[in-house]
């Protein structure tokens, strides 16, 4: 599931970026719709929903299987809101069964992305409702499984893990309505928020078993290409460095020779600069308070691939941060009536997404001490207030993803925040923003008659054709 790379969504919200546009590098950094900046995402479908199809054939009818099924129920769910999420239509009712029958279906038709969506909740409330501790213990469950013998409180405690997981993407689901239908919002993030969501960093749906065999794909990749191409973004650098964010050391450092990250790095924040959206190696050069270059890059932050970008870095899904700053809004929104207030969801997602950079290498513990978390709490643009309540919670969420990109990409969709100037490197856009990825051309020529359907209905396959819940 860890698919999709940093030139992806990050790219598009602004965090991250390529500075160098050389033709084979353009991307949405430059407003380009460029294939294999589209493709990546698509490996969810390739990757993870055929194998999920064939595991539900396989055990669906294996009474010894039943947590299984319906545990991998839901991680398709999860699967497909990203697909949906990421491009709009999509094969569903039809997905994976080329895979499962004979003769199979190796055309699947494209389900309208409403209809998934309406399907999903169906996935989810039916599939959390049926695991049961008087069920099988899942041994091979990456996340809270592993033990080679099962008993009565393993079961128990799996089974309550999952249904956390059951609800809090029924949290997640529902709060893409928000701009659609709150009506439909406030019901389903009721519903999950009385069901039991993830509320602690110890239930993260979160892989940490990466080595230097199995390495983090993701975090890895661009170590191994030239690192002098890529920066961080100006207006995520500025958010940090304004707030004194104590995150910054982690996420970002200037390196000495950017194309060498083990040459000396810097992460003091007075020092840390992101490159300006919407230029490249030679637009910048007239960009006002432009910082240079230095041994063959650019003088501006990078990753910290020692933190963020280290090959060993956990990869985190669904989050107990995600859910408190939900929560927050919902609670804002009026869509709750019990639990906490909305600061005190919105300062427990805080913390919550603090805690998690205990999790990655070249950090102590802890690695934000609660006396730094407090003072950010109390600094004049972080601080909670009614009147920008909206615009902190999801700014908030913002940093949260920033290694989660198509759940950072759908959340600024959805709240509109934080508040992003358009990209002005051409005109592509129309002056507005990414708001899907592109079909991979490959489509076009596997399965023509269902891609054509399918981008006559959504009114084109470009970058700027709006999700159904993402509402001009």
């Amino acid at each position: 599931m860890n698919v999709g790379n940093w030139d992806g969504e990050q790219t598009i919200v602004q965090q991250y970026l390529n500075a160098y546009n050389s033709g084979a590098t353009a991307g949405f950094q430059f407003n380009e719709d460029i294939d294999q900046y589209n493709t990546p995402r698509w490996g969810v479908y390739t990757g993870v929903i055929k194998p999920l199809v064939h595991i539900l054939n396989l055990v669906k009818d294996d009474p010894a299987s039943k947590n299984l099924y319906n545990m991998v129920r839901i991680w398709k769910a999860y699967a497909f809101m990203t697909l949906v999420d990421t491009y709009g239509d999509v094969p569903y009712s039809e997905a994976g069964r080329g895979y499962v029958e004979w003769g199979g279906i190796n055309y699947p038709k494209y389900d309208k992305m409403a209809d998934i969506y309406a399907d999903l909740y169906n996935e989810l409330k039916t599939a959390t409702a049926a695991l049961s501790a008087s069920n099988e213990y899942v041994t091979s469950d990456l996340f809270f499984g592993g033990t080679a013998s099962s008993s009565p409180a393993l079961i128990t405690a799996q089974v309550s893990r999952w249904r956390k997981i059951g609800y809090s993407l029924m949290l997640r689901l529902g709060m893409r309505y928000s701009k659609i239908d709150q009506t439909k919002a406030a019901s389903i993030t009721q519903e999950a928020f009385a069901g039991g969501v993830i509320l602690s960093n110890s239930d993260n749906v979160v892989v940490t078993q990466y080595n230097t065999t199995v390495p983090n794909g993701f975090s890895n990749q661009q170590r191994t290409i030239n690192t002098f191409n890529y920066y961080l973004a100006e207006p995520f650098v500025n958010q940090l460095k304004s707030t004194n964010d104590p995150r910054l050391k982690y996420i970002g450092a200037s390196y000495a020779n950017p194309a060498n990250i083990t040459t000396t790095r810097d992460t003091v924040t007075a020092n840390q600069y992101g490159f300006p959206v919407g230029y490249d190696q030679v637009s910048v050069l007239n960009y006002p308070g432009y910082r240079g270059t230095k041994s063959g890059g650019q003088n501006y932050t990078q990753l910290n691939y020692s933190v963020i970008a280290s090959s060993v870095a956990p990869a985190f899904f669904i989050t107990n941060s995600q859910n408190q700053f939900l929560l927050a809004e919902a609670k804002f929104r009026g869509w709750i009536t019990s639990g906490l207030t909305a600061q005190q969801y919105y300062e427990a997602g805080v913390k919550a997404a603090m805690d998690e950079w205990n999790l990655f290498p070249g950090t102590f513990i802890p690695a934000v001490t609660d006396a730094e978390k407090n003072g950010y709490l109390l600094h004049p643009a972080i601080a909670y207030n009614d009147a920008n309540a909206l615009k902190l919670i999801n700014t908030q969420y913002w940093i949260e993803c920033m290694t989660n990109g198509a759940e950072g990409f759908a959340n600024w969709r959805r709240s509109g925040f934080p508040v992003l100037q358009p990209n002005k490197y051409n005109n592509n856009l129309n002056g507005g923003f990414v708001r899907r990825m592109a079909y991979p051309n490959a489509e076009e020529a596997q399965n023509p008659d269902n891609y054509k359907a399918a981008v006559a209905s959504m009114g084109g396959d470009g970058l700027t054709q709006h999700i159904f819940w993402d509402k001009p």
